[in-house]
């Protein structure tokens, strides 16, 4: 009786050791179900854009990996004129060159156009498994493609101005101001997220 109980825990404690394995080393998203989620009209256009700079669909830290590797994702500072990173929990401080580049030239006129005040980035680069983390814990978080997933998107608060949170609109105004100004010459595509207090910027191929 006592190698029967034995033999059935030793059994039981396989099982779950086994199970939990196969859980780990797969992906925590469907990426069947992803594909199939449809993009909104007004945020296709960041998708297209996303796809232009010839960013595969990021889905693991592997995939980010090779494109540091290779030379092709350009890490962005914690600080630089005009602009602070906050800490990145579901997302990565790399992005293709534009994009950086991007960043770097909006907070640059930012900062003249208020004098030095600087406005914080709250999101970069994700892949899938990042985007499925952030989804436990915010239910607003896509649930399809995002174009954060090939490197050339960043948010934006509107809501924390040189690293204090509070509604600030004089200095919202003036974001969006700089956004519009690279809108109109056919740099990015932005969105107003306001369930997340946030623009979201895509950088276009331009």
């Amino acid at each position: 009786m006592k190698k029967c109980v034995c033999l059935f825990f030793l059994s039981f404690n396989w099982y779950t050791y086994h199970a939990q394995s196969i859980k780990k080393t797969l992906p925590c998203y469907d990426l069947g179900q992803v594909m199939k989620v449809e993009p909104t009209p007004l945020y296709k256009p960041h998708l297209d854009a996303s796809k232009s700079f010839g960013v595969k669909l990021l889905q693991d830290s592997k995939a980010v990996q090779k494109y540091i590797n290779n030379g092709k994702f350009h890490k962005i500072k914690k600080t630089g004129k005009g602009y602070r990173v906050q800490k990145l929990d579901y997302s990565r401080a790399w992005m293709v060159s534009k994009g950086k580049l991007m960043l770097e030239k909006i907070g640059t006129r930012f900062s003249k156009e208020t004098k030095g005040h600087t406005f914080t980035v709250s999101s970069i680069t994700r892949t899938l498994e990042d985007q499925c983390r952030l989804r436990r814990v915010n239910a607003n978080a896509a649930m399809g493609i995002s174009s954060h997933n090939y490197g050339n998107s960043f948010d934006i608060s509107y809501v924390r101005f040189n690293s204090t949170l509070r509604n600030n609109p004089k200095m919202e105004v003036a974001l969006e101001k700089v956004l519009k100004y690279y809108y109109d010459l056919g740099r990015i595509y932005y969105i107003k997220e306001r369930q997340q207090s946030c623009f979201h910027i895509t950088v276009r191929n331009y």
